[in-house]
């Protein structure tokens, strides 16, 4: 009881999630994390047809992170719906990530994906050709894709928002206008990493995303600013590696958090996380609720 959490919507028995686009192409996969420790799983991200991806390499580890232009490969709403209900027996919250290039798009892979927990909107993917960042980088088009996914399922809708961007706080208004539950903070920045002994870019697609512990202090300042500027939920991604990284989160105004790049090194993760924030918590005598949003209390006193 101690760490539940109540975010967007949702219940969790504790604030730890899996992200999208790990371990979350099989409802076997999210089964397995979800006995990991985790409090809920997001599903790769999924769309209304079959994609590839991009052609390899599609991930390089750097000494900061990694850079990777997957370019969301999927196997479609249709064949990835048996997997949501294999999931779905792991008896934890399963969101369903999804992306679509336009408002129909996403309105067509919801309809296709019935009985998720929550829907995550990936509009911040920032190496897919026509849709993530290119279409969530126009707060009038989040809004609209937001609300009509909002008007199509029965669960909470989540907007994932990329980092791309001057001012993030636009985007999260405009998912919020649009009737969103809770806003995911953040997706990756782009990056790219070129081999020098060759002169050749390394990403087949060249340009990638940068997730890991590079990202960390910027996906803290966009939950910090977020969490000033709306009256919904903010869940924080970004560098999460740690029980450490996941207080500063919640302190800076995240009612939750998503682990993605750290689920390489450990896939146990998420219950050293949950231990390491129940241990804080009993050393400072404190309440989860109290963690949330600390920073902003102590800085306006």
């Amino acid at each position: 009881m101690k760490l539940t959490t109540e975010v967007g919507g949702l219940t969790l028995d504790n604030p730890t999630i899996l992200a999208a686009g790990v371990l979350g192409t099989t409802g076997a996969s999210l089964k397995r994390v979800a006995r990991m420790g985790a409090g809920a799983v997001v599903t790769k991200s999924i769309g209304t047809e079959p994609k590839y991806g991009h052609p390899n390499p599609s991930m390089v580890r750097l000494e900061c992170g990694y850079v990777n232009a997957m370019g969301l490969p999927n196997p479609s709403s249709k064949e990835f719906l048996q997997e949501l209900n294999i999931a779905k027996e792991s008896g934890v919250p399963v969101i369903a990530s999804i992306f679509g290039g336009t408002e129909d798009e996403f309105k067509a892979v919801a309809e296709g994906l019935p009985g998720a927990s929550a829907y995550e909107l990936n509009v911040s993917c920032p190496h897919a050709k026509g849709y993530g960042m290119q279409v969530g980088t126009d707060p009038e088009l989040v809004k609209k894709i937001t609300r009509i996914v909002k008007n199509t399922v029965d669960a909470p809708v989540w907007v994932k928002l990329t980092p791309n961007v001057t001012d993030i706080r636009h985007l999260g208004i405009a998912a919020q206008d649009g009737g969103a539950d809770a806003i995911v903070a953040i997706n990756t920045l782009k990056a790219m990493a070129i081999d020098i002994d060759t002169g050749y870019p390394i990403l087949g697609n060249v340009h990638g995303g940068l997730s890991g512990p590079a990202i960390k202090p910027v996906a803290v300042r966009c939950v910090y600013d977020l969490y000033e500027a709306l009256d919904i939920p903010v869940i924080g991604v970004g560098g999460i590696s740690n029980w450490a990284d996941a207080v500063e989160f919640m302190m800076a105004g995240a009612s939750a958090v998503e682990i993605g790049s750290a689920v390489y090194e450990d896939i146990g993760v998420f219950a050293s996380v949950s231990m390491g924030i129940s241990d804080y918590l009993d050393r400072k005598g404190m309440r989860l609720k109290e963690l949330i949003g600390l920073s902003h209390r102590l800085v306006k006193k």
